[in-house]
């Protein structure tokens, strides 16, 4: 079986191939996929611009969304699963302090995301992103969400955009260019929570410059 693996700096988690689900656009390759990932949204400033983007290019994505933001934009998360972008699970509170306390804490917060995502879409979802990664997490915390069912995802690539301050296109594209450490799989993590308006703005490009460079677009 072909394994692929979602990397952050040096944390490899493997995901058997058949459980990637690629895109309707651009499968006319299979020998490069990205996968456009966002975190910490939904917003009402930014996530719709995003959506979008995403349709008017006929490209997917994976959503990880913080529950008490998707309590207040329920339509949001019916677009996103309408639309056939997959939505996982990131956190309810994303308070790391608390979700990070011990393992059933950390459940805890993750159903409490999942059970509102089955509530707005009728379908739990099967993926996990740790806020701020697995890498350095304590491997009880790490057992807990696999032994669990969850699959986790962390990310090879960054746009970088919830580490510069107030960030160009030019920069957030060229962080995207530069950060892969598989040129050929890209986990690329982004934000759309609502100070991320550049993320919004340069996605059109990003998509362009993928698209190019002979990518797939994939979600999870």
């Amino acid at each position: 079986m072909l394994l692929f693996a979602a990397i952050v700096m040096n944390m490899f988690y493997m995901l058997p191939r058949s459980d990637i689900t690629l895109a309707q656009a651009d499968t006319h390759t299979m020998e490069k996929c990205v996968y456009l990932t966002f975190d910490d949204g939904p917003s009402d400033r930014v996530t719709p611009k995003i959506l979008d983007t995403l349709k008017l290019n006929g490209v997917r994505a994976t959503f990880f969304i913080v529950g008490k933001s998707a309590e207040r934009r329920k339509n949001i998360i019916e677009r996103m699963h309408r639309e056939g972008h997959t939505i996982g699970v990131h956190s309810y509170t994303h308070e790391y302090k608390s979700i990070y306390a011990d393992p059933a804490a950390l459940l805890d917060d993750i159903e409490k995301c999942n059970d509102l995502i089955e509530k707005i879409t009728g379908e739990r979802s099967s993926i996990y992103r740790f806020p701020g990664g697995s890498y350095g997490l304590r491997q009880e915390l790490i057992n807990c969400v696999t032994g669990a069912g969850y699959r986790y995802v962390d990310w090879n690539a960054s746009l970088r955009d919830a580490e510069l301050s107030n960030p160009s296109a030019s920069q957030l594209l060229n962080a995207a260019k530069s950060t892969p450490s598989d040129v050929n799989n890209i986990v690329l993590l982004c934000h759309d929570s609502t100070t991320k308006t550049m993320t919004a703005s340069v996605l059109e490009d990003l998509i362009s410059y993928y698209r190019i460079n002979g990518y797939a677009f994939c979600t999870f």
